[in-house]
């Protein structure tokens, strides 16, 4: 089969590898559509440690079943042909973590496009508890927003927003974008969204979100105006060391910080401004089960998703241009989907 293959920092190329075969219980996947993630830009970089070349990169898809395994046959209603897209982390099911629904904590689990050969190929096999099908109402590209949706319910589920809470987002990539949809579904009506890229500002505020960018204003004073002591919850979704600081000076007495992104492995915190504001931070990392089938029933229902001028769509053979595009400023581009 075709596949893109990552041989090593800034390098990708498309090559021809042996197509996978299920095991008993597992599901083999003709790809539809693939997504870009920012943490494979990382690996694309060289900067993560967990994607080693070579390797095939994706966990953001969705597609139609090839085959699948007897076991899995017998044990699910899954069948061929059926649409379908799939939670990309593998995990035991067994550990104390995945029996309390805490499934992004298994210790050992296993993704796709890390520890598995990911989607940015034409098929890809992963267990069949992990596969879902797609409702009517979902289309590929956005079944294959899923799992970065399911990001942003788990941040939101996190900071449980209360009745009147105010919340700033810092980053919007995809990640922070759906943090927003996922804020506004849990009735969050006031979100400032804070982003470099004026672009990136247009669509948050496309979303119903306050736009700032802090080149051409004050964060903290907009933030605070009107005698505002800050904001309920922060979210950061970059990861620096900038935003993250941000994040807990501006984040009211009492209220919550969620850190999402993974841009920096280290970096200083006001912790005594958090200790005597009594600021919660949280580290909110993947999703659970349960946060993945929320995501879904969302994109069902309507009520997040991207539009479908923020996707591109690209060949797979386009895969290696957009890893280099994407590390720039891509202009008004929530998603890249690339095709097999």
């Amino acid at each position: 089969m075709k596949a893109l293959i990552y041989e090593g920092p800034k390098q990708m190329r498309i090559r021809e590898v042996e197509r996978p075969e299920p095991a008993e219980d597992e599901v083999l996947i003709r790809v539809a559509y693939s997504g870009i993630c920012g943490s494979e830009l990382s690996g694309y970089l060289g900067h993560n440690a967990l994607r080693q070349p070579p390797l095939i990169f994706g966990h953001e898809f969705a597609g139609t079943i090839e085959s699948i395994g007897e076991r899995a046959a017998r044990q699910t209603t899954l069948s061929p042909g059926q649409r379908v897209t799939a939670n990309p982390l593998v995990t035991c099911g067994l550990c104390s973590y995945c029996l309390a629904g805490r499934q992004q904590l298994c210790t050992s689990r296993k993704l796709l496009s890390a520890a598995l050969p990911g989607s940015n190929a034409e098929w890809v096999k992963l267990p069949a508890r992990f596969v879902y099908p797609l409702p009517d109402s979902i289309s590929f590209k956005q079944g294959a927003l899923a799992e970065p949706l399911a990001c942003g319910v788990r941040a939101a589920e996190l900071a449980a927003p209360r009745p009147g809470d105010r919340a700033i987002v810092f980053g919007l990539g995809p990640i922070g974008l759906f943090v927003i949809q996922a804020l506004q579904v849990y009735g969050v009506e006031t979100i400032y969204a804070v982003d470099l890229h004026r672009e990136r500002l247009d669509m948050a505020e496309e979303l119903g979100a306050k736009p700032i960018d802090p080149k051409a204003g004050d964060v903290a004073a907009e933030v605070r105006a009107g005698g505002a002591l800050g904001v309920e919850i922060a979210v950061d979704a970059v990861g620096s060391g900038i935003t993250r600081r941000q994040c807990a000076e501006l984040t009211a007495p009492g209220g919550k910080v969620v850190f999402t992104g993974l841009h920096e492995a280290e970096s200083p915190l006001p912790v005594n401004v958090m200790i005597r504001n009594e600021i919660t931070g949280f580290g909110s990392f993947a999703y659970s089960a349960a946060n993945f089938e929320t995501a879904l029933r969302l994109l069902a229902e309507g009520k997040a998703g991207f539009p479908e001028n923020w996707l591109t769509e690209a060949p797979l053979e386009e895969g290696a241009v957009w890893y280099e595009k994407l590390l720039g400023n891509p202009g008004k581009v929530a998603k890249v989907l690339l095709r097999p």
